[in-house]
């Protein structure tokens, strides 16, 4: 996504210097990806080592002044998202963006997260609906293909803000694929002002979190 792959970790005083994506420094990137001899080497940790280099990457990382760090991490509710909070903590997290696709499926799995972050006192930023519906990039129609709305129907009855949904558009999963700038490069697509309005919600809402 971010065409880093390949690319070295190196030491400071600080800890370990993160890799930047572009020439002005403005976004860096860690990841376990860069500390391994191949790419396609599987990380077969059990839990302690694992939680170890999350905590790790948290305070042995030179990350500089941010104006946000963002952690993805994989559906679940497992050590290593009790490991990724309890290292976030002191800095005190703004809280999570929780993204579930429409099926019933997806969105019990969802609800399950909502239930983590409610536990570990981790506060709910929104819902956000992805692959809400297929935007055909002949005629811009969108058609619900996994049905539509149980983002915002779980976003409802859990009390938490709907973010909004973002569209399946092949423009925007080529993109991610090639590492291409889908902002720049297709803004008249239906996925841009999905985004956009999500990327909106987030940052307006940040002040308020801060108090």
């Amino acid at each position: 996504m971010l065409q880093a792959q390949g690319r070295a970790v190196h030491q400071c005083d600080s800890g370990w210097v993160p890799v930047f994506v572009d020439q002005e420094q403005s976004i860096s990137l860690m990841s376990v990806g860069f500390l391994l001899e191949r790419p396609d080497e599987a990380v077969v940790w059990r839990g302690p080592k694992k939680s170890a280099l999350i905590k790790q990457f948290v305070s042995d990382v030179a990350w500089g002044e941010l104006d946000y760090l963002v952690v993805d991490t994989p559906p679940g509710t497992s050590d290593e998202h009790m490991a990724a909070v309890e290292a976030l903590r002191p800095y005190r997290p703004l809280g999570a963006l929780v993204v579930t696709t429409p099926q019933a499926v997806s969105v019990g799995d969802v609800r399950r997260e909502l239930t983590f972050c409610r536990k570990t006192g981790l506060q709910v930023m929104g819902v956000v609906e992805n692959m809400s519906g297929f935007a055909c990039p002949h005629c811009a129609e969108c058609t619900n293909i996994f049905s539509r709305g149980g983002g915002e129907e779980l976003a409802r009855l859990a009390g938490v803000p709907f973010l909004g949904s973002v569209p399946l558009d092949p423009e925007l999963s080529r993109s991610l694929e090639e590492g291409r700038d889908f902002i720049q490069e297709f803004p008249k697509s239906p996925a841009f002002p999905a985004l956009a309005s999500i990327a909106r919600e987030v940052l307006n809402a940040t002040p308020a979190l801060l108090c």
